[in-house]
């Protein structure tokens, strides 16, 4: 086993080289505007796994999955030439869902502020159905009718 934070200098050099043999080698068409956003190595150095973001609709991110699936081998290869591992870890791409993640979450809260804004709008005016001390009783209000004169008894 080897440390943690070895693995993850591993990652991250994995990743940059990763990221520049697809700007630099791979000519493949389908290759879009593919984005290497991280990448996470086991402890024992044998995997590696690649998180990665398409810009572009259903089908580029199709092509490109399919595209870094037949390139696969010459990226494993070329992290293998930069790096001073005994053993070339195993390349697994997968999509980062991260930013379809994050568009729903504000879809979400962009519902809950309007949400929150016709509740703030409906109790604009609004008075409490019981009146403003809804936990007095008739009794209450009597005995203070009751201690409330001031005028001086004769």
């Amino acid at each position: 086993m080897v440390d943690a934070a070895r693995a993850a200098r591993l990652a991250d050099r994995i990743k940059v080289i990763v990221a520049q043999a697809l700007e630099r080698r791979i000519k493949d068409p389908r290759v879009g505007f593919v984005t290497i956003t991280d990448a996470r190595v086991t402890n024992d150095l044998q995997h590696a796994t690649l998180y990665y973001t398409v810009y572009g609709d259903e089908t580029q991110r199709a092509e490109t999955a399919q595209a870094l699936e037949s390139a696969k081998g010459v990226l494993r290869s070329e992290v293998g030439k930069n790096i001073t591992a005994r053993l070339t870890p195993t390349l697994t791409f997968v999509a980062d869902e991260i930013p379809a993640d994050a568009a729903r979450l504000e879809e979400l809260l962009r519902a809950a502020r309007e949400k929150d804004e016709q509740v703030a709008a409906q109790a604009v005016g609004a008075s409490y159905a019981a009146g403003e001390d809804a936990y007095r009783t008739p009794e209450d209000d009597a005995a203070d009718d009751d201690t409330d004169d001031d005028s001086p008894r004769s």
